[in-house]
């Protein structure tokens, strides 16, 4: 028996709410499933980073309010089905799923009467919350259900390399004939062995989250490289969107050595009364739009920027005194992270810059999550539903993760027949992983400068404003390395570290040409030429 080739029913990448939706989704059907995760824990994504909370419902709210205000967020450049499911279907399948089943803590004055909070280019206050850790305890409750559960087999420090399709790597021509390209699986690299699994399935999500580090500055996480997106273009699924990155306004200044994620200070903040201020003490939202401090995350991105560019500071400041509540304990986790710094929340400002936060394109789904590459599913940030448009609404990304995660659960489950099933002839023509690379030439310090190259190149060339000339030179740079990098690629033995590098260019390069070829400027997209 071959311990490196697996087979199951379902394939998912990634272990975040999307990921962790689908599993259990599909594993309470009985379904067999394999969820792999680069991480030694399932919940070290991004998603345990989330600190305002998940879009739910005001008792005066309407989903016709919800799809207005995501409409607005996202510059009118939404896919409205998609922002429709999400408005009507999302809190339906949060009530059900998170508060009832799963039972997720979020805070309530008595049982069933939650705390609903609001945030920027919300109308009104619609967010459930768990202090300022939501994403953490939603996480903990999701992750200790996929671990126990029966029909899930979880597999740790797993790097996915490539998706494996009936076209590209069969070697049957029945299967190279045939007009119709299907995913089966992927090549997974086995960090505690330094081997190659080969794992086969009926059906394959994509949930490995955003693209932050490939950027300067971020609050993602250190596996948020944009992955799936670039195992998806090469498999030859079709990507939208990809122009569009949402960078945080509010990131905290100082504590973090570069290229290190840097601490979110939550839009919650705001939402809860505090307001941006520059370095003399002057509120300067107003002057920039008439929601002020509420606005959406992009035009407050592009205020900040513009009042450190006037006055030559490095940072600006949030001011929190206005915040009617114990910001302590309201805030814990930013609290004590602002403690750490001797700054004291509540009373000193809070010195805050732009970083790259949120991914608004990726890989085209539909509400039922499947991609134009059949058997192929993504969700969660990976993923491009259409709800988020040119800019994402805060805290939705959380319900959409949970919705679309569940929805094609729900989908993959209705199409497990006897046609899903892998023949054995299919079985017999995929090989096993085949490295074409025997040197040990892997240098920690030229991986390094890869990655300082790619990182500054798109803060500095494919970042908050952009021009023409600016995205040229990230297209020219890109290329070129992303060629030496493939030649690389084929001469090294195969680890984490090149497969991260290899994905990371690739996704660089996709987001880079993608904002080249785009030239108005849109939400995210903000083209000063």
């Amino acid at each position: 028996m071959n311990t490196l080739r697996l087979q199951s029913d379902a394939l998912i990448i990634g272990s975040g709410i999307a990921g962790s939706m689908a599993a259990l989704t599909l594993a309470d059907q009985g379904c067999d499933v394999i969820i792999i995760t680069a991480e030694e824990d399932l919940a070290n994504g991004n998603t345990s980073l989330a600190q305002g909370g998940i879009v739910y419902r005001n008792e005066h709210d309407d989903p016709k309010l919800l799809e207005k205000d995501i409409l607005t967020a996202g510059w009118k450049h939404n896919f409205t089905r998609a922002v429709r499911y999400l408005a009507r279907k999302g809190p339906e399948v949060l009530k059900e799923t998170f508060l009832e089943k799963y039972k997720i803590p979020f805070n309530q004055r008595k049982p069933g009467d939650w705390y609903l909070t609001r945030e920027g280019g919300h109308g009104l206050a619609r967010i459930l919350y768990c202090d300022d850790h939501t994403g953490r305890n939603i996480m903990e409750v999701l992750s200790a259900a996929v671990q126990s559960h029966d029909n899930i087999r979880v597999l740790t420090k797993r790097t996915a390399i490539d998706l494996l399709t009936t076209q590209h790597h069969a070697k049957h021509l029945d299967f190279k004939y045939n007009l119709s390209n299907q995913c089966i699986g992927a090549y997974v690299f086995n960090e505690d062995l330094g081997k190659v699994e080969t794992i086969l399935s009926k059906f394959t999500m994509l949930a490995t989250g955003g693209i932050g580090q490939i950027y300067l500055h971020t609050t993602n996480t250190s596996g948020s490289i944009g992955s799936g997106l670039a195992m998806a273009h090469r498999a030859g699924a079709r990507l939208m969107n990809c122009e569009y990155v949402q960078f945080h306004p509010t990131a905290l200044f100082g504590g973090s050595k570069r290229g290190e994620r840097r601490f979110l200070v939550s839009e919650a903040v705001r939402g809860e009364g505090a307001i941006l201020v520059n370095s003399k003490g002057e509120p300067f939202m107003p002057r920039y739009d008439t929601r002020a401090d509420l606005a959406p995350r992009d035009i407050v991105t592009r205020a900040i920027m513009e009042e450190m560019l006037q006055s030559d500071d490095d940072c600006v400041y949030l001011d929190t005194s206005g915040i009617k509540a114990d910001v302590n304990k309201r805030f814990p986790t930013i609290s004590n992270k602002c403690r750490e710094m001797g700054i004291d929340m509540g009373k000193d400002p809070v010195p805050v810059v732009p970083a790259a936060h949120y991914f608004c394109g990726g890989i085209l789904v539909d509400n039922r999550g499947r991609s134009t590459l059949e058997k192929l599913y993504a969700a969660g940030e990976c993923s491009c539903t259409g709800v988020h448009g040119a800019n994402r609404l805060a805290s939705t990304s959380l319900l959409e993760g949970m919705l679309w995660g569940y929805s094609a659960g729900q989908d993959m489950k209705s199409r497990m027949n006897r046609s899903a099933a892998l023949s054995r002839k299919l079985n017999e023509s995929i090989p096993d992983w085949i490295s074409i690379g025997h040197e040990h030439n892997e240098d920690p310090a030229l991986i390094a400068q890869d990655w300082a190259n790619i990182r500054n190149t798109m803060w500095n060339y494919v970042g908050i404003a952009r021009t023409n000339n600016r995205l040229g030179r990230a297209f020219s740079d890109m290329r070129i390395l992303t060629k030496n990098l493939q030649d690389f690629y084929r001469e090294t033995e195969v680890s984490k570290s090149i497969i991260d590098l290899f994905h990371g260019s690739q996704a660089a390069y996709i987001i880079t040409l993608a904002a080249l070829r785009n030239t108005k400027t849109k939400g995210c997209h903000y083209r000063i030429d």
